[in-house]
């Protein structure tokens, strides 16, 4: 199907978005992960001939496809030279049979499952998760070294490091971009989905100081993981389970922030704002997850964003109470056992959960001040003010630090009662 034909400057950035990753992956499992460099310098040639020739003459009626023919002559130069040597060089010095070069074959079929290779590949466990996610970032999601090092809140050296790091680990752990073995599969495919879901987590509760939410960062984790669940190696109750999460917890993206970029609390939020496709989705996806007895932190996760969007059910908390009680005992963290205090309060009342709250003794995070000035707000506005006041100087997004101070403010101007928690609960 053609695409609408617009201005490059503006069509580009999409384009490469959508596109650079599939090409560098075809590329990859023709060339060898080994020539990962190679095969990323022909894309971004291919983009760079784009922005100078369609600003000269431009954009072509089919601009996938120009891009497409681009890539595909770039590989064919490059194995030509290749082949120069193979053929006439190299037999002169070796004594080795000639080798014959196989054109790239950028066919749909042939995308996917380079794709989701690459998925595998760039996920390798020899790798930190941080540096994981940072190579899934930059391979898989086309950002670039200083948007990855503002996600991090990290220098721009540092992140140039750390992938330089774990680029060598790839070559050297010879991953086969090909087709995709159960035994592949069935080693990494845990490394995979916790990447795509800290991948997602970074964009709806960004640890940057200048954005509450990254959007790109979101889509690009759900897109991640429709690509597993659209494969019956890959499309596991875990992994269905996780698109499901991310859907649901997707849907409120639109309602979470205000034009000014602040956050809206959950209870303030308008849900006429949430998206009725993404939930109904989330719907569908958790049914495929529990199609097996496989019980896993993304289901018990997937089942509580479930329950938040069904507010007219008034046994609600309870539901959600009972599955962070599981949650907590499967997969234990700080902000599992913060999110499950904030669930104890809906059922139990402020006053019992006041205790709950803070026998965790998590003085050093800003959502466990947070809480605590959500819990003492109508109990006590001293200690409600003054756990807000530390939740600011723990909090490093702009837009959060504004959200407290209102809070503060309400507090300071008599408010009896203030709304709940920022997004009801604390997203990990």
């Amino acid at each position: 199907m053609k695409e609408k034909a617009s201005p490059h400057h503006e069509l580009l950035p999409r384009l490469f978005r959508l596109e650079y990753v599939k090409m560098t992956a075809v590329l990859c499992r023709h060339f060898g992960l080994q020539h990962m460099e190679t095969a990323e310098d022909m894309v971004s040639d291919t983009f760079l001939k784009a922005a100078e020739h369609w600003s000269r003459n431009g954009v072509p009626p089919n601009p996938t496809a120009w891009l497409y023919a681009v890539a595909k002559n770039h590989a064919k130069d490059y194995l030509k030279r290749h082949s120069l040597f193979e053929t006439q060089i190299k037999p002169a010095l070796s004594g080795d049979e000639p080798k014959t070069a196989q054109e790239v074959d950028f066919t749909p079929q042939t995308i996917t499952d380079s794709e989701l290779a690459m998925i595998f590949a760039v996920c390798n466990p020899a790798n930190s998760t941080e540096a994981q996610i940072c190579l899934a970032l930059q391979v898989l999601c086309g950002f670039s070294v200083e948007e990855i090092a503002g996600a991090f809140l990290s220098k721009t050296e540092t992140i140039k490091k750390r992938l330089a790091r774990a680029r060598a680990n790839l070559r050297n752990d010879r991953f086969g971009i090909g087709t995709l073995q159960a035994a592949t599969i069935q080693s990494r495919l845990d490394t995979v989905l916790r990447t795509i879901y800290l991948l997602f987590n970074e964009g709806y509760a960004s640890r940057s100081a200048h954005h509450l939410i990254r959007k790109d960062f979101c889509s690009e984790a759900m897109r991640l993981a429709l690509i597993l669940t659209e494969n019956p190696l890959t499309g596991t109750p875990k992994a269905n389970a996780l698109l499901a999460l991310i859907c649901y917890q997707s849907s409120r993206l639109e309602a979470r922030e205000d034009d000014a970029g602040d956050a809206i609390l959950f209870e303030q939020q308008d849900k006429s704002r949430w998206s009725k496709e993404l939930i109904e989705k989330g719907n569908y996806y958790l049914v495929e997850a529990c199609s097996a007895n496989d019980i896993s932190k993304y289901h018990l996760e997937a089942a509580i964003a479930y329950w938040h969007t069904t507010p007219t059910d008034h046994h609600k908390w309870e539901h959600i109470l009972q599955l962070y009680n599981q949650l907590v005992i499967l997969e234990y963290s700080p902000i599992t056992a913060l999110n499950r205090t904030f669930a104890f309060a809906k059922v139990h009342g402020h006053l019992q959960a006041i205790p709950e709250a803070e026998k965790l003794g998590l003085e050093d995070m800003n959502f466990y001040h947070s809480l605590l000035g959500y819990l003492y707000t109508g109990v006590n506005t001293a200690k409600a003010i003054e756990h807000y006041q530390k939740a600011i100087t723990l909090t490093r997004p702009a837009a959060e630090k504004r959200t407290l101070a209102k809070e503060i403010e309400r507090l300071r101007a008599g408010h009896k009662k203030s709304p709940s928690a920022k997004d009801g609960e604390r997203k990990k």
